[in-house]
This record gives C-alpha cells, sequence and structure tokens, in this order.
C-alpha cells in the first residue's frame, strides 16, 4: 500500500514539477504576486500560444490531482487504509486538502486555459459520482469512507473549476473536521474489535455509545444534514452555480444523497442489528480515545457558528429557501434509502445476477485496477524485461568483450618482450623516426 501510494502520487508530482519548471522559465518569478501579475498580462498580450497554455495548465493540475485522490489517480487513498487509524484520519482530513490547497494557489494560471479547465471539471465530476457510487458497495469499513473522501474532493475540484475558491475553501474546512470525527469513531470500532469487515460488525450502538454519538454527528456533518457545516458550504455552493452551471448544482446533490445512502448503510451495519461474535464483548473505548472524540464532536457541532465569522462567508445564510430545502432533501432521501434498502451480512454479494454484476462493477471501482494492470503495468514490466534484456544480452556482451580482447591482446604481447635494453632502445629510436617523418610530411602538404 505504501509503494503504491508512493509510485502514483509520484507520477502527479513529476508533472507538476515539469508544470512548475516552464512556469519558472515563462514567467521568471515563482512569487505568487509576481505569478498573477504574469497571469493578467498574459491574458491580454497573448504571448504564448495555446498549446503552451493547454500543457502548463495540464502540468499544474496533475499534481493537485494525484494528492487529492482524484480519477484517474485515486487507487492509492483505498489501499491506504491498511495503515493504522491516525494515519488515515490525516490522509482523509489533511493530506489531500494540501492538493486542494496548491490548486486554489495556481486557479488564477490554470483558468488562462479552457481545455485545463474542462478537464478539472471532468476529473471532479467523475470523482464525485464514481467515489460516491464505489463507496456504496466496499464491505471494509474503512475503504467505504476513503472513496467518501476522494468524492467530496471531487466537488472540491469542481467549486475551484468554476471560480468559486472562497467556498471551496470552506468545503474543506468543514469536510476535514466532519471526516476526521467520523474516522476517530472507526478507529474506536477497530480499537475494540479489532475488525473493520462490515459483514462482521454489528449491534455495538447500545455498548459504545461515545463512539455511536460521535459517528452520527461527524457523517451528520459530512452529508450536509441541517444544521452542520456541510448543509451551509453545499447551499453557498449551489446557490452560486445554478444559474451558471445547473448540471453540476446537480452534481453537487446527487453525490450528497449518495454518500448520505453510504453512511446509513455502514451505520447500520456497525451498531444496528444483532451482536456478532467479534461484538459481543465490545466495550467502550478508554478515555485517551474518548476524550478527543467528545471535544472534536463539540467542535463540529459549533461549526456553522465558527464558518459565521469567516471573511469570505460574510452572511452564511444568504441563499434562499428552495437551495436549502433542496440540500436537505438530498441528504434526507439518502438516509431515507440507506434506511430501506435490505442488508444481508452473511452474503456480501448479492444472489441476483444482474444486482451482482454491478455490485461486483462498483465493488471492485469499475475494475480500473485490473485495467491498470494489462495496460499501464504491464508495458512497464515488458519494457523492464526488455531493458534487462538489453543489458545482459548486448551492453554486458560488448563490454565482456573489449575486455576479453584486452586480455588476448595483452597475452600476445607479454610473449613479445624480451627484456634486453638493446631492444627497448631500438623501439624508441624508431618511434621518434616516424614522428619526425610524419612533421616533416605534415609541413611540406601544408
Amino acid at each position: 500500500a505504501a509503494r503504491d501510494a508512493f509510485l502514483t502520487k509520484r507520477v502527479g508530482d513529476v508533472l507538476l514539477l515539469m508544470g512548475v519548471v516552464a512556469l519558472s522559465a515563462f514567467a521568471g518569478s515563482m512569487e505568487f504576486n509576481d505569478l498573477y501579475a504574469w497571469a493578467a498580462d498574459l491574458k491580454q498580450s497573448g504571448v504564448l500560444g495555446p498549446t503552451a497554455i493547454t500543457l502548463l495548465g495540464l502540468g499544474l493540475i496533475a499534481g493537485p490531482m494525484g494528492k487529492c485522490a482524484q480519477f484517474p489517480m485515486h487507487l492509492w487513498l483505498d489501499e491506504a487504509m491498511e495503515g493504522p487509524n491516525p494515519a488515515s484520519i490525516l490522509r482523509n482530513s489533511v493530506v489531500v486538502t494540501c492538493g486542494a490547497i496548491v490548486l486554489l494557489k495556481l486557479m488564477p494560471i490554470v483558468q488562462l486555459s479552457s481545455v485545463a479547465t474542462d478537464v478539472l471539471l471532468a476529473v471532479g465530476t467523475i470523482s464525485a459520482i464514481g467515489g460516491a457510487l464505489v463507496a456504496l458497495a466496499q464491505v471494509d469499513l474503512k475503504r467505504a469512507f476513503s472513496y467518501s473522501t476522494t468524492a467530496y474532493l471531487g466537488l472540491v475540484f469542481i467549486a475551484i473549476a468554476l471560480q468559486q475558491p472562497g467556498l471551496a475553501l470552506l468545503l474543506l474546512f468543514a469536510h476535514g473536521l466532519s471526516r476526521a470525527l467520523q474516522f476517530m469513531g472507526v478507529g474506536s470500532i477497530i480499537a475494540t474489535s479489532n475488525c473493520q469487515d462490515l459483514t462482521e460488525l454489528g449491534g455495538i450502538g447500545t455498548r459504545m455509545p461515545a463512539t455511536s454519538l460521535a459517528f452520527i454527528i461527524g457523517s451528520a456533518g459530512v452529508i450536509g444534514l441541517v444544521p452542520l457545516g456541510s448543509f451551509w458550504c453545499f447551499g453557498l455552493l449551489i446557490n452560486s452555480i445554478q444559474q451558471s452551471a445547473p448540471w453540476f448544482a446537480f452534481v453537487f446533490l446527487l453525490t450528497n444523497l449518495l454518500s448520505a445512502t453510504n453512511v446509513t448503510r455502514v451505520y447500520r451495519s456497525v451498531f444496528l442489528g444483532p451482536p456478532k461474535p467479534k461484538t459481543k464483548r465490545a466495550p467502550e473505548v478508554n478515555w485517551l480515545m474518548a476524550l478527543p472524540m467528545v471535544s472534536l464532536s463539540v467542535l463540529v457541532l459549533l461549526l456553522p457558528a465558527i464558518m459565521q465569522r469567516i471573511d469570505p462567508v460574510p452572511g452564511i445564510a444568504s441563499f434562499p429557501w428552495w437551495v436549502g430545502l433542496a440540500v436537505a432533501a438530498s441528504g434526507a432521501a439518502g438516509v431515507g434509502i440507506g434506511a430501506l434498502v435490505p442488508l444481508n451480512q452473511f452474503w456480501s454479494r448479492s444472489t441476483t445476477p444482474w444486482l451482482r454484476v454491478v455490485q461486483d462493477l462498483l465493488a471492485y471501482d469499475f475494475y480500473t485496477p485490473e485495467i491498470y494492470n494489462r495496460t499501464v503495468v504491464s508495458l512497464v514490466a515488458n519494457l523492464a524485461q526488455f531493458t534487462r534484456w538489453f543489458d545482459l544480452t548486448v551492453i554486458k556482451g560488448m563490454a565482456d568483450g573489449v575486455g576479453r580482447l584486452s586480455l588476448a591482446s595483452a597475452n600476445g604481447l607479454k610473449l613479445s618482450v624480451s627484456g634486453q635494453l638493446q631492444s627497448y632502445v631500438l623501439t624508441v629510436l624508431l618511434a621518434v623516426v616516424l614522428f619526425i617523418g610524419a612533421l616533416q610530411v605534415t609541413r611540406g602538404v601544408g
């Protein structure tokens, strides 16, 4: 998992480095204020051609795509859930935020290219809807929420591409706090039961009340239920883009609905129902884990009041009532669907053939890992085998041939050495005569 995360994000980092080097050469400075002034002048003068601007924009967004686990560089985040829960909290609430912050700082330059902006919108839309759908079919507790993180960062990418940086930053803030609380609850469950398989969990709601309450508050803060933080973020964003980009407003509502369905499904599987063998003796965690959960729960509940005092949001309830109703309805509809969908914990795959096909398609992330194995990984592996054969056969063969020729020449020359001083003097004299003759011939030709 660490290897895949490292290599996947390095792909984006290398492309970002190429973009930064090109930007440094074009703009002559790496200070953000200077870059923004250069971008404004470039928009008017048009010194760079469209191809150069497009390649520059694509390179600059590649790094944030890898860091934020966006399609097609999203596979590392769910594999990183193999790590311990403190690392999972940091990855899902802090690490992915760093890529979005970089994109926010670079957006005035990226927007010079309409192609790069369109790619950013497409990546965000695919990541948002695709990540929310894939999360629905996961039976691993941490993976179910890691794909949800990919979905919400896709919404942040859409907000940035639609030139809503203040609201994108606000959504990052609300999502990071709520997701951290959600993963604290997940960590408590795993620490108590030593299990993160949804088919082996159940009935711990009454045994772990603090964890259950923290999980509910964190999940409600993520999916935008009234009156927690993400509800206001979604309302402000939808109100800002509903005239210019109604399709993306629908993407926000659909992602919220699917995420609410996933959260409700997971809550029913873990906290409700009869206890399973691994949860019959599941006590509440000790105060070292409960105290941070309770403290962060209070902070998530107070998040709307905190957001009212943030500078980019002077009037947090400045959207019309029907926008708030649409956001609340999407979250409530998702909760209702998640509550009504039948859960069979004994079969993680459905016995209905067509439903099993859909479930496998989502559970295996639209078979993206298999596609990578058959294309990129296979190409790299075959190229590595060819270079190994070329190195052993051609390069090593030539080097060994030169070495054998040198040894054979040395063995032949050592037989001609007599050890007599007269032979050495004669050789030196002949060399001097040949050298002088060569000089005379060269001089005559000149």
